[in-house]
C-alpha cells in the first residue's frame, strides 16, 4: 500500500507535553509516509532511561512531544519511493541509528556513526517536518530521535528501519533495540576484549547484563558484577556472571580491593561502566565512550537476532513487568522498584 491513496491515522499515544510534565495517553494524528518513509503499528514497545531522559528535556527540550525509541512494530505502509527493503506486513525493528553503508565512517569499520542517518536530535523528520499532530488541536508533535515508539502507529525514514526474521519472539526483539545491544557491543565491537581476559561490569541493568553477555561470548573467563541491589545477582549469573560484588555487604572495602580478592590481587583487563555514573571510573587507565555499543544497525544488529533466535542468547530473562500503553503513567513507579529490570508496553 502506497501514499497515494492513505488516509491520516487517528490512534492513541503517549505524550509528554511540557518540560518535566506527565506523560499522559492522549488522542492524535498520524500523518500518511512520505516518499522514503514507511509507517508502522506498533505490536509493542520498552523503556529506556533514556526514554524518562526526554522527559526532562535531554538533550533537547522539544515538547509536545511522544518518547519511546524500543520497540517492534509491523510495517503498514509505504512510501512511493520504497521499492525495496520492506514491504506492508514486515515485522521491523525502529531504530536511533542508520547506516548507509557508503560513508566514510561506515567504511573505516572503525565506529558505527553512519554520517548520511546518524542519530536526530531535532525532534523532527529528515525534511525538517513531522508527521504527528494533536487530534483535538492540530499542535505539532516532536518525535524522540527517529522514531517515537511509545504510538499506536508511527511514521520513520526507510534508512532507520531493520526487518526482522519473525522467529524471534517479537516482545523480546524490542529489548534489542537499544540498551542490552549497547552492552553488548562494548566488549564485542568498541572494545573488543581477548579470550580468557578478566571482566568487570559496574550497574546490572539491561546495559550491564548485555555487557556481561558480550564478555562472555568473547570468551573471558572471568566476569565480575557489581551493584547495590543484591536481587541482580540472579540475573547476572543467567548472562554469565562468575563473581558477584554488592558494595553495600562490604561498607570498611573499596570495590577494587574487592575486584582484587577475587582476582588474586591482579585486578581485571577491563571495565564496563553501565550505572551511568562515568566517575567511577576516573582512576581507569583508558575511558571510551560508546553509542549502541558500535553495533551497526545492518551489519552486526541481525547477528544479535540470530543469537537470540537460536537461544545462545535468553534475551526472555530481560523481562520483569508489563504494561498496557494506557498505563504507561504506572511505569515510571514501577521502574524504582528492586526486581524492576525491563518494562514491556503493550498495544
Amino acid at each position: 500500500m502506497t501514499n497515494d491513496i492513505l488516509d491520516v491515522i487517528t490512534c492513541k499515544a503517549a505524550v509528554v507535553r511540557e518540560l518535566g510534565g506527565p506523560v499522559t495517553v492522549e488522542e492524535i494524528k498520524v500523518d500518511p509516509p512520505k516518499a522514503s518513509e514507511v509507517r508502522v503499528k506498533m505490536l509493542c514497545a520498552s523503556i529506556c532511561h533514556t526514554d524518562i531522559l526526554c522527559c526532562n528535556g535531554v538533550p533537547v527540550p522539544l515538547f509536545p512531544r511522544i518518547p519511546g525509541h524500543e520497540g517492534v512494530g509491523m510495517v503498514e505502509s509505504v512510501g512511493i519511493n520504497v521499492k525495496t527493503g520492506v514491504k506492508p506486513g514486515d515485522i521491523v525493528m525502529p531504530l536511533y541509528l542508520g547506516e548507509c553503508g557508503e560513508c566514510l565512517n561506515c567504511k573505516s569499520g572503525k565506529t558505527n556513526i553512519c554520517h548520511a542517518h546518524s542519530i536526530g536530535l531535532t525532534g523532527l523528520m529528515p525534511d525538517g517536518t513531522s508527521r504527528m499532530s494533536m487530534a483535538a488541536t492540530g499542535e505539532t508533535i516532536y518525535h524522540h530521535f527517529s522514531c517515537s515508539t511509545w504510538s499506536e502507529y508511527m511514521v520513520i525514514d526507510i534508512n532507520y528501519v531493520l526487518k526482522i526474521d519473525p522467529k524471534m519472539p517479537l516482545p523480546y526483539a524490542s529489548f534489542l533495540s537499544c540498551g542490552f545491544t549497547t552492552g553488548f557491543g562494548a566488549p564485542w565491537k568498541e572494545t573488543p576484549i581477548h579470550k580468557d581476559s578478566s571482566v568487570a561490569v559496574f550497574g546490572l541493568g539491561a546495559v550491564g547484563l548485555g555487557a556481561i553477555k558480550g564478555a562472555e561470548m568473547q570468551g573471558a573467563s572471568k566476569i565480575i558484577g557489581v551493584d547495590i541491589n543484591e536481587t541482580k545477582s540472579t540475573k547476572g549469573k543467567v548472562f554469565g556472571m562468575t563473581d558477584f560484588i554488592n558494595p553495600k555487604d562490604h561498607p570498611n572495602q573499596s570495590v577494587s580491593n574487592l575486584v582484587k580478592d577475587i582476582t588474586d590481587g591482579l585486578g581485571v583487563d577491563y571495565c564496563f561502566e553501565c550505572t551511568g555514573v562515568p566517575t567511577t571510573l576516573f582512576n581507569g587507565r583508558t575511558l571510551k565512550g560508546s553509542l549502541f555499543g558500535g553495533v551497526k544497525t545492518r551489519s552486526d544488529l541481525p547477528i544479535l537476532i540470530e543469537k537470540c533466535i537460536n537461544k545462545e542468547i535468553e534475551v526472555k530473562e530481560l523481562l520483569t513487568h508489563e504494561i498496557r500503553l494506557e498505563d504507561i503513567h504506572e511505569a515510571f513507579d514501577t521502574l524504582k522498584k528492586p526486581d524492576c529490570l525491563k518494562i514491556l508496553i503493550n498495544f
